[in-house]
């Protein structure tokens, strides 16, 4: 089991059923050593309580782009500094759509074009959406811009249907990020010892 101890990861929440899953995902990611703060969009409100995951994360849950208490620091350039990972869970075909088309209209977005941070998709939608051509090219784009398309599992959904489209359980999620960082550390070790041997 791989420790994320002293990574700083900021969980961006966006508005789908599996938002209910966040609070596990943000206790998981702590257990392993990981400083957790947390990101919401508007219609995430009305799947989880900022509440909820300020009492896992132990931080309070930043949910406005437009709040003058964490803009007077600059907080959503604030938080996409601070991330060595963003872990986009749930993504919504809406927010893929518009991360993909570069828009920065809510605190999620927002974050994602200001960090230089990896950023981990984990989509999660009605299967029919999930296979639409729109939802395949967005994560065509997400992907060919160097975003990490995490998932989407196959199985019974909420609606009833049966396919792709669900969010990954958080025990693999952390996993995903754990062994992200783990090949992050051994591609930046190999390159030092390329450019050792360059010299010699």
């Amino acid at each position: 089991m791989m420790s994320l101890a002293g990574k700083k990861i900021v969980l961006g929440v966006s508005g789908g059923i599996a938002a209910y899953k966040t609070p596990e995902l943000v206790r998981r990611l702590r257990e392993r050593g990981a400083d957790v703060r947390v990101a919401m969009t508007e219609a995430a409100k009305a799947f989880i309580t900022p509440l909820s995951l300020q009492a896992v994360s132990g931080y309070p849950v930043s949910d406005s782009l437009l709040d003058p208490a964490a803009e007077a620091a600059m907080g959503h350039i604030e938080l996409g500094k601070w991330a060595d990972l963003v872990i986009l869970a749930p993504a919504t075909a809406d927010l893929i759509a518009r991360v993909a088309a570069g828009m920065a209209n809510d605190l999620v977005s927002t974050i994602c074009l200001a960090t230089p941070a990896s950023v981990a998709v984990l989509p999660a939608m009605n299967q029919q959406m999930y296979r639409a051509a729109a939802t395949q090219h967005n994560l065509g784009i997400l992907a060919s811009r160097g975003l990490l398309i995490w998932g989407p599992d196959s199985g019974s959904q909420a609606c009833g249907d049966v396919g792709p489209g669900r969010m990954l359980d958080p025990l693999t999620i952390v996993d995903m990020a754990a062994e992200h960082f783990f090949a992050c550390q051994r591609s930046a070790t190999s390159q030092h010892h390329d450019y050792g041997g360059s010299d010699a």
